[in-house]
């Protein structure tokens, strides 16, 4: 939901804020500032030349160059390839990023977010990079600057570690490299134009060091237009109709393909979360495969229960939270998925972003939204809550 950027910066935002505790008798209500926020999907602003630095040559030469090109938003040939279709129109959507920790701390203040998750900007498009050892290379520098720049500066900012499903074994050697960071506490599987999708046997390697290292992996997805994903999108011909099913088209097909080539069986203390694709796809994946065991059981004998036994184990963050015009069907479809393995998240400081409050308002009980705002991201991640100041009375 957007709130619009100039409204964030005045501090002027409509309704909400203040919810009844539905358990007290006394008339209190409870503040968004009452509770611990944790934005399990927050994006730093990764350009090429920001981690040329942190590259690898020869890739630093490719990465340099490309500094000294007229910038695009979320579009650098060869980096964050993205194929613009669509007409152009003055005005419109802001295009938003945030280039330094310092920045981001403040942006995050002004929306009541305690803690973020860094996730990048461009390189939600890496994975169609062809080359794979450029993009390992580009990963590395990542990581490293990541680390140095972000993680290292701002106590209340983590970051999920890029592994470039090109090359499984350096992504896991990546993964074992800085995952006892403190800092690092999720690893970022890029799933826009992924191919081939995430239940596939090579990125074994990944799945194993994540859960070695106790970190939960994190898909997340963005638009494109490319050969096979998600599925037949290159035949809308606006983004309006594109940006409406992709990220969704491209969380079914990959909860898809890990379920039914066994991921969770393999790796039964791995953790797995989806990310940016709302949640109300999320029963209907579970209710469809489960009707397909029934019938198709044999076909996955590694299977020891129903598929959404599976999927009741994962995590899924709320962003870009579905807006129905009751917003009490929105609260049974998390009732469906599981109150304990919602997180909320922002997708700050994208011009789509969700305040915490779009969340935080809906029709639940409060013990469920202190869970959604930041309790269960606290407990996935490994974070300790922040303390909140004590509340004085007028």
């Amino acid at each position: 939901m957007n709130f619009g950027c100039a409204s964030i910066a005045e501090g002027n935002f409509d309704g909400g804020g203040n919810v009844p505790d539905a358990a007290s008798t006394s008339g209190t209500k409870t503040e968004l500032s009452d509770i611990v926020v944790v934005d399990a999907d927050i994006h730093a602003n990764d350009p090429p030349g920001a981690l040329a630095p942190y590259c690898d040559m020869p890739w630093r030469r490719s990465l340099e160059l490309q500094a000294t090109l007229p910038s695009r938003y979320l579009s650098y040939p060869g980096y964050s390839p993205s194929l613009g279709l669509d007409a152009p129109f003055p005005g419109g959507q802001p295009t938003r990023t945030t280039p330094t920790a310092a920045k981001m701390r403040e942006e995050l203040n002004a929306i009541s977010v305690d803690i973020g998750i860094l996730f990048p900007d461009h390189l939600l498009l890496m994975a169609q990079l062809p080359n794979a050892d450029y993009a390992a290379a580009v990963a590395r520098a990542y990581n490293r600057w990541l680390l140095d720049k972000w993680l290292s500066v701002e106590p209340t900012l983590y970051g999920a570690l890029v592994a470039a499903p090109q090359d499984p074994a350096d992504a896991a050697r990546e993964i074992e490299q800085y995952g006892r960071d403190p800092k690092v506490v999720a690893v970022y599987l890029p799933t826009s134009a992924v191919y081939p999708l995430w239940g596939h046997r090579k990125y074994d390697p990944i799945y194993a060091a994540a859960e070695a290292a106790g970190l939960p992996v994190m898909l997340h997805s963005v638009s494109a237009v490319f050969p096979v994903f998600p599925f037949n999108v290159e035949q809308f011909d606006t983004m309006f109709a594109r940006h409406t099913i992709s990220h969704t088209f491209a969380m079914m097909a990959n909860l898809i393909s890990i379920v039914t080539t066994g991921v969770p069986v393999r790796f039964p203390k791995l953790r797995i979360c989806f990310t940016e694709a709302g949640i109300s796809w999320v029963p209907f994946i579970m209710w469809r495969l489960d009707k397909e065991y029934n019938e198709s059981r044999r076909e996955v004998p590694f299977l020891e229960d129903r598929p959404s036994t599976y999927i009741k184990q994962m995590y899924f963050s709320t962003q870009p939270i579905e807006e129905p015009e009751n917003p009490r069907h929105l609260a049974a479809t998390i009732d469906v998925v599981g109150d304990d393995h919602i997180l909320f998240a922002s997708d700050w400081p994208h011009h789509d972003f969700d305040h915490p409050r779009h969340v935080f308002d809906l029709p639940l009980p409060l013990e469920t939204r202190r869970r959604i705002m930041g309790e269960n991201a606290l407990h996935l991640f490994g974070i300790q809550a922040p303390a909140k100041p004590p509340k004085t009375s007028a």
